[in-house]
C-alpha cells in the first residue's frame, strides 16, 4: 500500500476528552499528488480547520473543509474553478478484531462517515482528502457545456428520451 499524499498522522494517545483546536493544509506537491490522484486540473488550496478528542479508542473530528480546486467540465474539457467550504465530521474507530483491513466491513447508514483505524494513530491529512473527494461534484459543467454538446450532435434528455421520440414523431405528421 501507497502512503497518502497528504497525511498528518495523530497518535491516537495523544488525543484527549476535551477537544483540542487544529488546522491542516496541504503543501504545493501534496496538493499536486492528490490532484492527480482525483483526477483534477489543479488543487489551489486545501486546508481544514477542526477540533479532535477522543472517548476510548474512539477519536472525533469535526470541522470545515476549505478548498479551491479546479475541475475539467465533463463535456468540453474546460477548466472549471470551484470553492468549497463545507462542514464536516469522522469517527475514527478501531478496526474491529474479527476484520483486518484488506477484509470487507459492512457499514450501516450511521456508520458512512467512520474511518477504521489499525495502529495506533489516525492520519487526518488523509481523512480531510478522502472528504474532499466526496463534496467534489462528480459532473462539473461549463456554462456553454449545453451548446457544445448540442453543437457536437448530442441530444439533450429531453430529446431522446421517449417523450423526446414521441415528439419527433408529432412533428413528422404535422409535415
Amino acid at each position: 500500500m501507497t502512503a497518502p499524499e497528504f497525511s498528518r498522522p495523530v497518535r491516537v494517545d495523544t488525543i484527549g476528552a476535551e477537544p483540542r483546536r487544529l488546522e491542516i493544509e496541504a503543501r504545493a506537491e501534496e496538493a499536486a499528488a492528490l490532484a492527480r490522484r482525483f483526477g483534477l486540473v489543479e488543487i489551489r488550496r486545501l486546508a481544514a480547520d477542526l477540533r479532535l478528542s477522543r472517548k476510548g479508542m474512539e477519536a472525533r473530528a469535526d470541522g470545515r473543509l476549505k478548498a479551491e480546486v479546479v475541475q475539467s467540465c465533463v463535456a468540453t474539457a474546460a477548466p472549471i474553478e470551484a470553492r468549497l467550504d463545507e462542514p464536516f465530521e469522522i469517527l475514527f474507530r478501531p478496526l474491529p478484531d474479527a476484520a483486518r483491513a484488506e477484509d470487507e466491513v459492512e457499514l450501516n447508514e450511521t456508520d458512512m462517515d467512520v474511518v477504521f483505524y489499525d495502529g495506533a494513530s489516525i492520519d487526518l491529512g488523509e481523512a480531510v482528502a478522502e472528504t474532499l473527494s466526496l463534496a467534489l461534484d462528480p459532473y462539473p459543467r461549463a456554462p456553454d457545456a449545453g451548446e457544445a454538446l448540442k453543437a457536437a450532435g448530442v441530444r439533450s434528455e429531453e430529446e431522446a428520451g421517449p417523450f423526446g421520440a414521441l415528439a419527433a414523431l408529432r412533428d413528422k405528421m404535422r409535415k
